[in-house]
């Protein structure tokens, strides 16, 4: 791979055409996430239990006292001896984050249907400080559309990034965003799944700034490359 080299005269020149493409992407960005915060939201009426470090915990505990929270559904389903190797490579960006979110009145958790038990120790395993609970003993990831039931995989009705699918494994990456008002009732604002997760993974943004990029076209799926950071 070489791209041509030109004066800088020229470079330059260059660089300022793509600017001013990426100042209008920017500007669109901006533009999008206040479509994202305009959204109405759904009233969660269903009570859901998930299980962590103290215990078992509603919906409503799992913002600490916050009125925002953010849920990671992590691909562990309860027969997995190991979490999915993509989601590991985004959980890799997670240590540090919860902190900041925290002064913005916003909390954030990873959520898996896999055992509390079995999530701890993939989460020592793996050097990982952010929240993680078990959703195992209720719907809630079924309901949030990142786990499928063996009859909707079956007949082809998982509902995935808001498409029904049939070849799909029975836990899918997504995230699901939900407000607490003051009463303590809880409402759904927001979710996406596939490729809308990309926002929160650094390292793919790092490697969009040089030169050969994610370098992925050339493999047998786009994320062939990945491994658990302590398998490489």
């Amino acid at each position: 791979m070489l791209n041509p080299v030109v004066s800088h005269e020229d470079w330059l020149a260059a660089r300022l055409d793509l600017l001013a493409q990426e100042k209008e992407f920017t500007r669109k960005r901006d533009a999008l996430t206040r479509q994202r915060m305009a959204l109405p939201w759904e009233r969660v009426e269903k009570s859901y239990s998930f299980e962590g470090p103290q215990g078992t915990l509603s919906l409503a505990d799992l913002f600490e006292g916050r009125s925002q929270l953010i849920v990671y559904h992590f691909m562990f389903g309860p027969d997995w001896q190991e979490g999915c190797k993509s989601c590991s490579f985004w959980a890799d960006n997670f240590n540090g984050i919860p902190v900041h979110l925290n002064h913005r009145d916003v909390s954030f958790v990873a959520v898996s249907r896999a055992p509390f038990a079995k999530l701890e120790a993939y989460r020592k395993r793996l050097g990982w400080s952010f929240p993680w609970v078990s959703s195992g003993g209720s719907d809630f990831n079924f309901d949030y559309h990142a786990s499928f039931s063996a009859e909707e995989l079956a007949e082809g009705r998982a509902n995935y990034n808001y498409t029904a699918h049939s070849n799909l494994p029975s836990d899918m990456v997504g995230i699901s965003v939900f407000y607490r008002n003051d009463d303590n009732a809880v409402f759904h604002t927001y979710s996406c799944y596939g490729r809308g997760v990309e926002m929160v993974n650094g390292t793919y943004h790092f490697l969009d700034l040089v030169p050969k990029g994610r370098d992925e076209d050339a493999l047998s799926s786009p994320m062939a490359w990945v491994q658990r950071h302590d398998q490489y």
